[in-house]
């Protein structure tokens, strides 16, 4: 029956697909679509295009998070940092990062540095208020009884702080790899002459439309895999969490 249900719901947009697809010379059937991405992206570019995209996202989501992280639990600790920084953070985290794009061009240039600092730009900011707010939320019980049993330093950081911000700084990363996606394929776009990003915008201006359909199913498919790596990543780091919630309930 599980498996039915996961079957149910892509089978039934295919057969709207092919239903309406056909009237238009922009809208290809599934059909055509499916040997186009075969040929495109079994082939050579898998390697130039796909998997250079895939490390820029990587490094850039890694680079967020750690950036994110390592500030968010400093300013989350120390009320009188937090309130500094607040009306700083909260300007640059409205600045939508694809306007940052000709600035970062300016000051790295159009190669791979560039393209993974747009993707930290966009993807720093949901893990570190998710981490600021997650420390902000400890349990101040549990901090003053680690006070009195001497649990201090880097023993208290990772079994007190990042422990029990984990379930907050988890949603950010999360949040965090949907906005990497979109930044990896804008990255692209601007004087790039690789990538996914720009492979499709080349399709489109060349008017290949069923190759430009397949790039776009391809993004959906390596956001939907991304989607359940992490979620397996994320039951693992939270089990001690769902494990305590089951426990309550």
């Amino acid at each position: 029956m599980r498996a039915l249900r996961l079957v149910a719901l892509p089978a039934l947009l295919v057969l709207v697909w092919w239903a309406v697809s056909g009237s238009t010379f922009y809208l290809p059937g599934p059909v055509e679509v499916g040997r186009a991405f075969a040929e495109t992206w079994f082939s050579r570019r898998l390697l130039d295009d796909v998997l250079p995209s895939l490390a820029r996202l990587l490094a850039g989501y890694a680079v967020a998070g750690l950036l994110g992280v390592g500030l968010g639990v400093p300013i989350g600790l120390s009320g009188r940092l937090r309130a500094t920084l607040e009306p700083v953070l909260e300007f640059f985290r409205a600045v939508p990062p694809p306007v940052l794009v000709p600035l970062i061009m300016l000051l790295a240039g159009i190669d791979t540095p560039m393209k993974v600092l747009v993707i930290v730009s966009g993807c720093v900011w949901p893990v570190l208020l998710n981490t600021v707010e997650g420390v902000r939320a400890l349990d101040e019980v549990l901090s003053d009884t680690c006070r009195m049993y001497g649990v201090r330093g880097a023993s208290r950081l990772r079994r007190f702080v990042l422990r029990g911000a984990s379930p907050q700084i988890m949603a950010g990363l999360r949040q965090a790899l949907s906005i990497g996606i979109i930044l990896m394929v804008i990255s692209e776009m601007f004087a790039s002459s690789s990538g996914l990003g720009f492979t499709i915008v080349l399709f489109q201006r060349q008017f290949q439309i069923a190759e430009m359909w397949s790039g776009i199913l391809l993004l959906g498919l390596l956001g939907l895999g991304l989607s359940l790596v992490f979620r397996r990543v994320e039951r693992r780091v939270l089990s001690w969490y769902h494990g305590s919630g089951a426990a309550r309930a």
